[in-house]
């Protein structure tokens, strides 16, 4: 009975404990929720706001309705498609390649992979290359330096190595070609472990904000993640400076639009996660179970 007890009582323990954590890591994004969905009149009276007492879409109707915004959303769309593409396509053939103990350098390849894991070049050659190859104040200048991984090779090249040998004989034996073999039967074979890294590189593209700062000049082509940052630092300034590219006449407490541009960039995000999380539940036991 006492070990009984004490268990319960332990149990109960680790339930106050971990509700606390969780009440204490949610209630921020609760409150930045629930501020965005305030009237302004609610909002200038000041005090800690629980819940609305109307709710409201003015904040993202004058969020949504500056251009700005609009095209910082367009941007950090397009680097998290495009980008997110193209990077899959460079590190799932990557990993394949080096997947193959007959390709000819593998080792070295290899290794080479290895030391970009381990070495950084740093800010100053890494803009300077950017900078050599024409490609400063362009979009191009966030997706091709950032294009592949030396992590992510490893990891995809981890689930292609757990593929079995004799698939790709087969197929070699009905005629198909190399690249027959990567694109028909190891990537469909191969979609846990490229919906995982695709999933991160989606992130990290939407997510784009130092090297925003570093190679793009131009405010027009800043990601949504530059121009959040420069609502905090002044909201009418990264919103349309005198406010004249905005429908509606009062302009909005800043921060009710910062609240709400924090939701609006993060939504997409967790609308994704739930598609992928079968996704990563294969991944994660693909190759941890001999047959």
């Amino acid at each position: 009975m006492k070990e009984r007890w004490g268990s319960r009582a332990f149990n109960a323990g680790n339930l106050i404990v971990l509700a606390v954590l969780a009440a204490v890591t949610l209630f921020p994004i609760y409150y930045v929720f629930v501020i965005s969905f305030v009237t302004p009149e609610q909002y200038y009276r000041g005090g800690l706001i629980l819940f609305p007492e109307k709710w409201t879409l003015e904040s993202y109707r004058y969020l949504l309705s500056t251009g700005s915004f609009v095209r910082a959303s367009g941007v950090s769309a397009f680097l998290a498609t495009v980008g997110t593409a193209c990077s899959l396509i460079v590190t799932a053939s990557f990993a394949y390649a080096l997947s193959r103990k007959r390709m000819p350098g593998r080792k070295t390849l290899l290794l080479l992979v290895l030391l970009t894991t381990l070495l950084n070049p740093g800010i100053i050659p890494h803009y300077l290359l950017v900078r050599d190859i024409g490609l400063i104040n362009s979009l191009w200048s966030l997706i091709i330096p950032s294009l592949t991984s030396g992590w992510y090779i490893f990891l995809m090249k981890g689930f292609f190595d757990s593929v079995p040998a004799s698939l790709e004989e087969a197929a070699k034996i009905d005629g198909s070609s190399d690249i027959g073999v990567w694109a028909k039967i190891i990537l469909p074979l191969s979609m846990p472990s490229i919906a995982a890294v695709g999933l991160f590189y989606a992130v990290g593209y939407w997510n784009t904000f130092f090297n925003a700062v570093l190679y793009i000049n131009d405010a027009g082509k800043y990601p949504l993640q530059v121009l959040l940052q420069n609502m905090l630092i002044d909201s009418s300034t990264a919103l349309g400076g005198d406010g004249s590219d905005l429908s509606l006449e009062k302009r909005m407490p800043p921060e009710m639009l910062k609240m709400a541009a924090v939701i609006v960039a993060t939504v997409p995000i967790l609308f994704v996660y739930p598609f992928l999380q079968k996704h990563f539940t294969k991944g994660v036991m693909l190759g941890s179970v001999k047959e």
